[in-house]
């Protein structure tokens, strides 16, 4: 009879949701906890993104908003057309296909360093993973100061040297170079900690079993630490990529978009034209554009490489 009536009172204080049967007093507060994060998302994440697709369609401006007209593709149609934005993708592209290797083997590289090092660990990891902690816009000032033609502390050493100064982000050939060696500087931490804490699930007899059957160093790195490690490097390779597609904030902050619109990528530029333009609605239909570019590269190169599937 105490039994019955304890499954009778689990029974009223419980619901069920297709096949699943919840606690009524668990999920209320699972929802209560979940509230607030989901409150913030829909009103800084989803809500802008619905606008943005609406104002894609139209001649919105930021000094006429309530005055916005549907001009439909017209935007788009812009898009397709702009010099700027060609000049803009080019610039990402050089950025993207020059930060990648370098910004991925040096996390994979400081990665199983790392991960051979006894002593001093935990130093090293919080000393590569400093420039990680630091702000886009600080990195960006610093490394300003640093690369400045006349005071800078770099072309200071290399006077010191008897070498000649450098223009760095004044010179068109170079200035796109140095913000991808910053950027791979500053990001390269990050994915260093993803791919150590991949390599240390990496099971010991794996290496062991190699040994005996006589494999290097080199063929063990080729044969167990790759394969292991492949849904880490996908996963990490997939957001670094997306990452280096979003460059924004050094170009703005280290060189305008110049010299000679050398660093303009297209998030600066989408930026630039809503926000100093503020041309709204075609900054919205570019952003779009642009999204379905970035999803669609990353989706295609997660289906190629596979990293859902353990090796």
């Amino acid at each position: 009879m105490k039994i019955e009536n304890v499954v009778a009172k689990r029974k009223r204080n419980s619901f069920t949701l297709g096949k699943t049967e919840y606690n009524t007093k668990e999920a209320l507060a699972g929802i209560l906890f979940l509230a607030p994060c989901f409150i913030l998302a829909v009103i800084f994440v989803f809500l802008p993104i619905v606008i943005s697709l609406a104002y894609a369609f139209t001649d919105a401006n930021m000094l006429r908003l309530n005055k916005a007209e549907f001009i439909w593709f017209d935007n788009f149609i812009r898009a397709f057309n702009d010099v700027e934005i060609r000049n803009a993708l080019k610039n990402t592209l050089i950025f993207v296909l020059g930060v990648m290797p370098l910004q991925f083997g040096t996390a994979l590289g400081l990665a199983l360093l790392l991960n051979k090092i006894k002593r001093f660990n935990t130093f090293f990891r919080w000393a590569f993973f400093a420039p990680v902690m630091l702000s886009l816009a600080v990195t960006s000032m610093l490394w300003m100061n640093l690369l400045n033609p006349q005071e800078g502390l770099i072309n200071t050493f290399l006077l010191a040297l008897g070498a000649n100064p450098m223009l760095f982000l004044e010179d068109p050939n170079q200035a796109m170079g140095c913000i991808i060696f910053i950027s791979a500087w500053q990001g390269a931490g990050y994915q260093m900690l993803i791919i150590l804490s991949g390599l240390k699930n990496i099971p010991k007899d794996m290496y062991e079993a190699a040994s005996i059957d006589r494999a290097n160093k080199w063929q063990q790195f080729l044969h167990v630490t790759l394969p292991s490690l492949k849904p880490t490097l996908v996963f990490v390779f997939i957001t670094m990529l997306i990452g280096a597609f979003r460059i924004c904030v050094q170009p703005m902050i280290m060189t305008g978009g110049g010299p000679l619109g050398s660093t303009m990528t297209m998030s600066y530029y989408i930026y630039k034209t809503g926000v100093e333009y503020r041309d709204v609605g075609y900054s919205s239909a570019i952003a779009l554009l642009y999204t379905i570019i970035i999803a669609t590269i990353s989706l295609t190169l997660r289906k190629v490489l596979g990293g859902d599937n353990q090796a």
